[in-house]
């Protein structure tokens, strides 16, 4: 059975590091600046998310569950993605488990130390079983110029 995410003191810590190295540029490779609109109050929520990227896209992953950032995703369809002073704007689409399940599969194989935890499914599982995987991991779809 997966784990499920619970914010420690010292992963709060790591993720205001991490913020404050990516606002000034430098950071770890793949890693970027969500920022996200509060569906309730509109104020900007920003937290640190590595984005796969390929010839076919670039996708957001929660590995964590579908947190503050994934709610505020879904209620405003639009992100910025920012590192440094490089700052670009999205819109933001929900994939269907079927969608899903092939980019979590790969996000899995990338990330198998830091959320590998998380997933019930292995990183050499049937799309089948990512498919499953996919409530509880919600995967968006970013597009520069709308869907």
């Amino acid at each position: 059975m997966a784990r499920t995410y619970r914010p420690t003191p010292f992963g709060r810590l790591r993720d205001r590091m991490i913020t404050l190295m990516l606002r000034k540029g430098v950071g770890p490779p793949g890693l970027y600046l969500l920022t996200v609109p509060g569906r309730k109050t509109g104020i900007s929520r920003t937290t640190p998310v590595a984005p796969l990227e390929d010839r076919e896209g670039r996708w957001l992953v929660a590995p964590f569950g579908p947190g503050g950032w994934v709610r505020n995703a879904r209620a405003a369809g639009r992100v910025t993605l920012s590192r440094g002073r490089t700052a670009e704007t999205f819109g933001a689409t929900e994939l269907t488990p079927a969608e899903a399940a092939p980019i979590l599969r790969r996000y899995l194989a990338e990330h198998p130390r830091t959320v590998g935890a998380y997933f019930d499914a292995g990183k050499d599982d049937a799309l089948e079983n990512f498919a499953a995987e996919a409530p509880r991991h919600p995967v968006f779809r970013l597009y520069v110029n709308g869907p």
